[in-house]
């Protein structure tokens, strides 16, 4: 019998393994106790959010929408590792779920099929949402996938739990997909191995924006539109087309690092956006990159400019 973590407990878990934790508002009283107890708790449930944009997904985790409302799990984890907390207490995410799995979980044991829907998961589970598309090809950057693994472990670590006390939705209730895109147990394998008799854990490493060189865009842009096929002669132009393509400049299907004429034309548009034009009146802007248009286009979509 476990009983639930008190949120000072929580927060000190969680920052104690090196995490960088959010508060989200009045998150420490947000739960659904009303419905139900919360408790004993027996481990920790990860799932995905079938969603994309860390603040939507945030929101919609900590307010629910229309048939199920919030908060739908204890804590998000974004794509840049941080873990927003929404919620403390009984929160809609685990739903009814196998018994046998329950008990495997309790005796952490190796977890049997799930082929039931009868126990309340919500009592029993902490839940944390992870923000990722669901659809098997949104990436899982290695910032998250190590925070997953660092909220577990403190979690785990609070309660004195191994690494079985860690589960996937998709192993608790059936039909449930998530989380996709990576296996549950590889991540308690990583759990485990940062449980026993570590010396402490260490802050997570900060993410390093991509630095796109100019000079060998500037080549490219040059260079790339007379050339046959779509050949990458540097592959920073795919940071730059992904940048144009979210200021809806150029479209997804030339995202494909090659500086053809799409792109030239996408950052013609980009360059007089920033009130660049030809040399002669009514000459449109040349495509060609420059330090004046370059970093603010990094500024805005997260990477910098080496001259």
């Amino acid at each position: 019998m476990a009983a639930p973590l008190a949120a000072e407990r929580i927060l000190s878990a969680l920052r104690g393994e090196g995490l960088t934790v959010v508060e989200v508002g009045a998150w420490r009283s947000r739960n659904r106790n009303h419905k139900g107890p919360f408790g004993p708790v027996h481990g920790v449930m990860i799932h995905h959010t079938a969603s994309s944009g860390s603040a939507h997904t945030v929101a919609m985790c900590r307010d629910g929408y229309v048939g199920l409302p919030g908060p739908l799990c204890h804590g998000v984890i974004t794509k840049d590792g941080r873990v927003h907390l929404v919620g403390n207490g009984r929160a809609n995410h685990a739903g009814l779920g196998d018994p046998d799995v329950l008990r495997a979980v309790i005796a952490e044991g190796r977890l049997p099929s799930d082929d039931q829907a009868t126990v309340d998961g919500n009592r029993h589970f902490y839940g944390f949402e992870c923000e990722n598309k669901g659809d098997g090809l949104d990436p899982w950057p290695d910032v998250q996938l190590e925070a997953i693994e660092r909220v577990s472990a403190a979690l785990c670590r609070a309660h004195g739990w191994g690494a079985r006390s860690v589960l996937g939705h998709l192993e608790w209730q059936p039909g449930k997909p998530d989380p996709k895109g990576f296996a549950m147990e590889t991540m308690r394998e990583r759990v485990a191995g940062r449980l026993p008799g570590l010396p402490g854990p260490v802050p997570l490493p900060v993410p390093q924006k991509p630095v796109v060189d100019l000079s060998l865009l500037v080549t490219a842009a040059r260079t790339d539109p007379n050339r046959k096929g779509t050949p990458v002669s540097y592959p920073g132009v795919r940071t730059v087309e992904a940048a144009l393509i979210n200021e809806g400049l150029l479209a997804k299907r030339y995202g494909d690092g090659h500086f053809g004429l799409a792109t030239l034309a996408a950052y013609t548009l980009w360059q007089e956006r920033q009130g660049f034009r030809g040399r002669r009146p009514g000459q449109p802007a040349d495509g060609i990159p420059g330090m004046t248009t370059l970093v603010p286009l990094g500024v805005r979509h997260g990477f910098d400019v080496a001259a």
